[in-house]
């Protein structure tokens, strides 16, 4: 999953299935500043990302004395999810695209969201440019998940950290040969000062995190 403003891969998840896959990502978001809703969200006609909120966001509603207690998770008021459907002929090529609201006020969802996929779309073009394993029809897939989840990891720091990219370009103040400044995902979104190096990441342990502070 990536920001759309930043271009930022904020959460990964891989399984056997995609809602499984799904399910991961929505828990990684939970755990990092989405504790109460997931985030709005886009993606395309594929059904099993509102299964995955439901079932990490989703609450059973409270039982009111008559019947059978309910036991289902239900969607909460607030979310928003905008589904971009690709229609197809019969040779398989896109046509067209048609926008389905799953959660939220249709207005509001469409207004915030945009309708486009753009962005995940070309995320997806790079992410298998970038790592053999996820080319489709190819001879590099991985026997193993935690190889392939490896793979996944390092993927994303290069990509966040070490790897400019052009619609985030700023332009440079002041006299000078350069006009533009080129920026990672990882400082779009103020995570980072400056482009870091391979080495650098190679190099660079993180600190454990301490509940304590």
């Amino acid at each position: 999953m990536i920001e759309s403003e930043t271009r930022l891969r904020v959460a990964r998840g891989i399984a056997k299935s995609e809602t499984k896959a799904s399910i991961k990502v929505f828990e990684t978001l939970k755990q990092r500043g989405h504790p109460e809703a997931p985030p709005p969200v886009i993606s395309d006609g594929w059904g099993g990302i509102d299964d995955a909120m439901i079932e990490v966001y989703g609450k059973v509603p409270p039982y009111k004395g008559r019947g059978r207690p309910p036991t289902k998770k239900r969607p909460q008021p607030g979310w928003q999810y905008l589904q971009m459907v690709k229609e197809r002929d019969e040779r398989g090529r896109v046509i067209g695209t048609k926008l389905r609201v799953i959660f939220g006020e249709e207005d509001e969802v469409m207004g915030k969201l945009g309708g486009s996929t753009a962005y995940i779309e070309r995320t997806h073009l790079t992410m298998r440019h970038m790592n053999g394993r996820l080319v489709r029809k190819g001879l590099g897939f991985s026997k193993l998940v935690r190889m392939h989840e490896a793979q996944a990891v390092w993927g994303d720091a290069v990509y966040n950290l070490s790897r400019f990219v052009k619609t985030l370009r700023v332009e440079v103040a002041g006299e000078g040969s350069r006009r533009w400044q080129g920026r990672t995902p990882a400082m779009a979104a103020g995570l980072a000062d400056h482009r870091w190096t391979i080495k650098e990441l190679l190099t660079t342990m993180p600190l454990p995190k301490n509940n304590n502070t």
